[in-house]
């Protein structure tokens, strides 16, 4: 496995036999834990889509998931209950959203593009907290998950698993492909030196705002599933404190590699399971965890697992 690629696709390996696993062992709990990893995964991966290839250092990216979450609790509440036509909402939704934000913030660059993010991702958040109609500051309680075809497929927690499995792969590779194609490269070179981009004939701008769409659309699935696995959707998926926490599943697990993002899910979903359990105090102690890891594992969780892995073969 010296790719992140090969890594990736024994991750996965691991993950599709992790259901069975957990009924034999008597621990239903645990699949909740693997979906909600696999869930963040996704919108972790999104965010590395702009932030690790672009440098494009998105605070408001929360408010992407809150779209998608909204996309399933607002048309459930009118009868609307089939995942696909759920989907499409959330991604039209979110993409319209990044395009419309996305033309503004990347006329902006650094601090200020992190800044004017953070602002729109905080529009997001107010309007849903006005709304009362559905919910409010409060948040909307779902009838129950999105039915497939009609039928409630996603029901229980197992079939739902593979479905956001399934997703997950499927977001990886279309992010693995778009890395590394022509339009992967200008957001590359876009992010090393935009004026000898411009030099050689290509504009970064139309790339890096279809790249903050994609982006978007990528993490409005993310609130898709997110919502049907909490059967609950709150302004709180959208505030800023979330958004951090996706900056810090990236950055732990390793900016630029697509892998790394799902490692970085993966320490901090399981990081805030486990750490509750030891202390009340334990918000103190991850935020330690977390700085050790960002000081110690230079390029994050992969780069530490690349170094472990390049020992071993020495």
């Amino acid at each position: 496995m010296r790719t992140p690629t090969a890594l990736a696709i024994a991750v996965f390996g691991l993950l599709a036999v992790l259901p069975p696993l957990f009924l034999l062992a008597g621990e239903p709990f645990l699949l909740v834990i693997a979906i909600r990893v696999m869930i963040f995964a996704i919108a972790a991966v999104s965010l590395d889509l702009i932030l690790g290839y672009g440098a494009m250092v998105s605070f408001g990216h929360a408010a992407f998931i809150g779209i998608g979450a909204y996309a399933v609790a607002i048309p459930a509440s009118h009868g609307v209950t089939d995942l696909f036509a759920q989907t499409l909402i959330a991604i039209v939704a979110s993409c319209l959203f990044a395009l419309a934000t996305g033309a503004i913030s990347l006329r902006t660059k650094g601090v200020y593009f992190i800044m004017i993010t953070l602002a729109f991702g905080q529009m997001a958040f107010f309007v849903m907290v006005s709304l009362a109609a559905y919910g409010g500051d409060d948040g909307i309680t779902l009838p129950g998950r999105s039915t497939l075809f009609g039928a409630p497929l996603i029901a229980n927690n197992f079939a739902f698993f593979y479905v956001v499995l399934t997703c997950l792969v499927g977001l990886y590779f279309l992010s693995h492909a778009l890395t590394r194609s022509r339009f992967g490269r200008v957001i590359r070179a876009s992010r090393e030196n935009p004026i000898r981009v411009q030099s050689v004939g290509f504009s970064p701008f139309p790339y890096q705002l279809t790249a903050y769409a994609i982006s978007g659309a990528m993490a409005g699935v993310a609130g898709v599933l997110l919502a049907n696995q909490a059967e609950f959707v709150s302004p709180a998926y959208m505030s800023w404190q979330r958004s951090g926490e996706l900056i810090a599943m990236v950055v732990v697990g390793g900016t630029g590699t697509l892998i790394g993002p799902i490692l970085g899910a993966a320490g901090f979903i399981l990081l805030e399971e486990w750490l509750p359990a030891l202390s009340e105090h334990w918000k103190l102690g991850f935020g330690v965890i977390l700085v050790l890891i960002v000081l110690y594992t230079r390029g994050g969780l992969y780069g530490f697992y690349r170094r472990v892995m390049g020992s071993a073969r020495a």
